[in-house]
């Protein structure tokens, strides 16, 4: 295991030149704190866990200090926001301070966000506060655990800087990694910017370092845009089987990779509403849950239409075409996995969905139904979880084809069907309200809330002794959370 002062840095992104960033420091906060840390982002980087607590970890995660091999960036980019074209956008309040490689070969960024101002900061003051620092690091390292591609998040800073928001609230920073930082709005920039050499630079980079398997086909860039197809097609799948709402799907939010990127007004889903939607500044339900689906392919047309220097508008089209099917048979997968089934029938699809009906008409707890399912036999559990539901005799049927498709399926132990089914459906998500009582808790300054649930959500299949606080339904109050992109 590595000490902070011995990681190796490789600047790739840096090296682009001034077009795609700039250079910018971070703006130190006073009296940087750790916050909370995760041990397994830290082994990304080879970082020995016991770093974290440490006063000069706080002090370079801060602002304080910096690796004389760091080159802190502001990267510059634009962005479809709700559907309206916003000419530069860019790293309004982050910074990559730098590349860095492990010990395994792989490339990983520091993204250091709230680290004050930048050229691209607008009307902002470049920082984040406490309770959208917690936010970020909790959904990252809780989606990661879920097997949902994310971002990661390796710690929190807490500070005494006064930032100003809805009301006075302390400063923070959120150090979170990932293999690039590279968003489809990167290449709307210079697409609509009209700068052809800078995009083919940018294109050969992500080419180069991200899929440089698509080398090997005739076409690479078109190989490499159906790769990205493929991997939103299956983020978003998953995303919907696990009811999480990304809340705004703005194509600066698009991770080039297909991972989960940019947390503000996210959500879990508690009680199973398909209508749902997380952002209480998305008035028209734009990002509602189930647009997620549709969005994700508005979203791949954008990029599109940024790659049509590089890929024929055909080409582009049928590689557009792959994103439903694809996005349908991942779900059905996972939806599948999560009934405790191991086969495919042609109905299949027709079952989930007169679930998620009546599940909806009933206000049953997504997460909660499904763990409980595969708690016992698939006729007990039934029978145990008919009281959540108010279509008693709807629920009836569906319960009597889900038994017979059960059968159906194979002879099994119950004893296997739990283990298989536990191992999918988890029993301890983010809940909102489970954030709120951290943050509260954090802003008042005990920390060790926030690092009991960031534990708990590290193990999210796995039952905890005397974690049954975790496990609930939300009381009435935190159902009806309004989360703000400044969250």
């Amino acid at each position: 295991m590595k000490a902070l002062d011995e990681l190796t840095f490789d600047n790739r992104f840096a090296r682009l030149g001034d077009a795609f960033s700039t250079h910018v420091l971070p703006e130190p906060l006073d009296a940087p704190r750790l916050v909370v840390a995760s041990d397994a982002a830290m082994a990304l980087l080879d970082l020995d866990p016991a770093v974290a607590e440490t006063p000069v970890f706080a002090e370079l995660f801060g602002g304080h200090k910096l690796w004389a091999e760091a080159e802190p960036r502001a990267m510059v980019y634009s962005g479809h926001q709700f559907g309206g074209y916003t000419p530069q956008l860019g790293d309004g309040r982050g910074l990559l301070l730098g590349e860095v490689y492990n010990a395994a070969g792989e490339h990983w960024d520091l993204h250091l966000k709230g680290a004050g101002m930048t050229p691209y900061s607008r009307m902002g003051d470049g920082r984040a506060v406490l309770r959208s620092s917690i936010r970020e690091f909790l959904a990252s390292e809780a989606l990661h655990a879920l097997g949902i591609p994310s971002s990661r998040a390796l710690c929190v800073i807490g500070s005494d800087t006064p930032v100003w928001r809805e009301k006075q609230e302390r400063g923070a920073m959120v150090l979170r990694t990932a293999h690039s930082h590279i968003r489809f709005g990167h290449f709307e920039y210079f697409y609509y910017t009209k700068k052809p050499e800078q995009q083919a630079l940018l294109a050969e980079h992500v080419l180069n370092l991200h899929y440089p398997e698509c080398r090997e086909q005739p076409e690479p860039y078109l190989a490499m845009f159906r790769e990205i197809v493929e991997r939103n097609a299956e983020l978003i799948a998953k995303w919907q089987a696990y009811g999480f709402c990304h809340g705004v799907m703005n194509t600066d939010n698009m991770s080039i990779l297909g991972i989960t990127f940019d947390f503000g007004p996210f959500a879990f889903l508690d009680d199973f509403d398909a209508h749902f939607i997380c952002n209480h500044s998305d008035h028209e339900g734009r990002y509602s849950f189930s647009n997620q689906v549709p969005i994700g392919q508005w979203n791949l047309s954008a990029l599109a239409q940024a790659l049509t220097p590089f890929i024929s508008v055909d080409a582009l089209k049928e590689a557009l075409g792959l994103y439903l099917p694809l996005y349908q048979a991942n779900y059905l997968d996972l939806m599948r996995r999560r009934l405790g089934l191991t086969t495919a029938e042609d109905d299949d699809q027709h079952l989930v969905e007169r679930l998620l009906k009546l599940m909806q008409n009933s206000g049953v707890d997504y997460t909660l139904f499904f763990r409980r399912l595969g708690d016992e036999s698939a006729a007990l559990a039934v029978a145990r979880l008919r009281d959540d539901f108010v279509d008693l005799a709807g629920f009836d049927a569906w319960a009597e084809q889900y038994k017979a498709r059960v059968a159906r399926d194979g002879e099994y132990s119950e004893e296997q069907r739990r283990a298989r089914m536990h191992a999918v459906n988890p029993l301890y998500i983010l809940r909102n309200y489970l954030a709120q009582n951290a943050i509260a808790a954090a802003e008042s300054g005990d920390y060790s809330e926030v690092r009991r649930l960031h534990e708990v959500l590290s193990k999210p299949f796995e039952e905890q002794a005397g974690m049954e606080q975790y496990a609930q339904r939300p009381p009435d109050w935190g159902k009806h959370l309004e989360i703000s992109c400044s969250s």
